[in-house]
C-alpha cells in the first residue's frame, strides 16, 4: 500500500464530500479511490468513514486522523516547494506594503540594486498608512515599531535605531543650545503624531545612565502625522524634533541638521518585516528580505558612525 497516496485520497474524499467526486478530482477511478481508503482503514485497524447511500461522515477516529493528515501533507508539500524553489529561476511578483516614510527612505533606495541582482522579480509596492495592516494580503509588510512592540504576527527583525533630537543651524543660532531636557520648555518643539504621543509630555532617555528617563511637559508648536513634513519643517528652522538616526544621518553629515542634547534620545525604533505565514516563504520573498536586512543594517551602521563624527 502506498500510504502517502492513501492519505491524500482519504483527505480528498472528505473535502470533496464523496468517493466519486474525489475520483474525478484526482483523475482516478472510483474503484481505486474506494480500495485505497479501505486499505488505509485496514492498515490502521479502525473505520475512518461511515458510509451510507445518502451521506458520508467521519468517525471519531477519522476526525482525529484527518487533522493530523492535513498537517503532515501540508508539511510535505511545503518541503517540496522549498527545495524546488532553490533550483528554479527567481521570478514572479513580490507584493510589499509599507507606510510612506519607509517607502521613501527604506524601500526606494534599495530598488535599483535589488533589480540588478534579480531582474525577473517584479516589485509591486503599496504605500499606505494603516492601523491594522492587512498582512495576509501581501508577501511582506514593513512595520515600524517602538522598543516595546510585542505584536502577535509572524515577523523578522530588520534593524534597530534610536530617535535623536535635531534642529537646523539657523534655529540654533537664533534660539541657543539646550543643555538639559528641561531647557526644551524654552524652545519650539515639533512632534510627530502617533498612537504613543497622547500627551504633551515628551519622554527622553539617557542611554549612558542606564536608560534614565525624564518627562518634559513641552507644548509643541507643531503636531504632524507625516514624517517628511516634520523633517522639512526642521530643516527650514522651525524648531527641535526627534528623528530616526538612520533617516537623518545624511543631513548630519552635510551639516544641514545638528544633534542637540546628546546623549539623550526620544526612544528606540525597530523595523520588522511581517509575513503572511510561517509555513512557507517563496524564495523571492526570502532573497528580498535578506537584501533588505543587509542593506538596512549597513545604513544604520553608517548613520551611527556619522552621528559619532558630527
Amino acid at each position: 500500500m502506498d500510504r502517502l497516496l492513501s492519505m491524500r485520497v482519504f483527505q480528498k474524499v472528505v473535502d470533496a464530500g464523496g468517493f466519486a467526486a474525489a475520483a474525478r478530482s484526482l483523475d482516478l477511478s472510483p474503484a481505486v479511490v474506494t480500495r485505497l481508503v479501505a486499505d488505509l482503514e485496514e492498515h490502521l485497524g479502525t473505520r475512518l468513514l461511515h458510509r451510507s447511500t445518502r451521506r458520508l461522515s467521519l468517525s471519531a477516529a477519522g476526525e482525529n486522523y484527518l487533522s493530523r493528515v492535513r498537517v503532515i501533507l501540508q508539511d510535505i508539500d511545503e518541503a517540496d516547494r522549498a527545495v524546488s524553489s532553490q533550483t528554479h529561476e527567481l521570478a514572479g511578483v513580490l507584493r510589499i506594503l509599507a507606510p510612506p516614510v519607509l517607502a521613501t527612505h527604506v524601500l526606494a533606495p534599495l530598488i535599483a540594486g535589488f533589480r540588478q541582482l534579480h531582474p525577473k522579480i517584479v516589485l509591486n509596492i503599496e504605500v499606505a498608512s494603516y492601523k491594522e495592516p492587512p498582512i495576509e494580503d501581501y508577501d511582506i509588510t514593513l512595520l515600524p515599531t517602538n522598543d516595546g512592540f510585542d505584536g502577535n504576527v509572524v515577523a523578522r527583525k530588520v534593524s534597530s535605531t534610536e530617535a535623536i533630537l535635531v534642529c537646523s543651524p539657523a534655529y540654533l543660532k537664533s534660539r541657543g543650545l539646550p543643555f538639559q531636557p528641561q531647557d526644551l520648555l524654552l524652545h519650539d518643539v515639533l512632534r510627530l503624531k502617533s498612537a504613543d504621543a497622547r500627551s504633551h509630555a515628551w519622554r527622553l532617555i539617557n542611554p549612558e545612565q542606564h536608560d534614565e528617563a525624564v518627562d518634559v511637559a513641552v507644548e509643541p508648536v507643531l503636531w504632524v502625522n507625516h514624517s517628511d513634513t516634520l523633517l522639512r519643517a526642521t530643516l527650514d528652522g522651525a524648531g527641535i524634533t526627534s528623528v530616526a538616526l538612520d533617516l537623518v544621518a545624511p543631513y548630519l553629515m552635510r551639516g544641514e541638521l545638528l544633534r542637540v542634547l546628546r546623549p539623550w534620545i526620544a526612544g528606540r525604533l525597530t523595523l520588522y518585516a511581517a509575513l503572511p505565514s510561517r509555513q512557507f516563504m517563496p524564495e523571492r520573498s526570502r532573497v528580498f528580505l535578506d537584501y533588505l536586512i543587509e542593506q538596512t543594517r549597513i545604513k544604520v551602521n553608517s548613520a551611527v558612525a556619522a552621528c559619532n563624527a558630527c
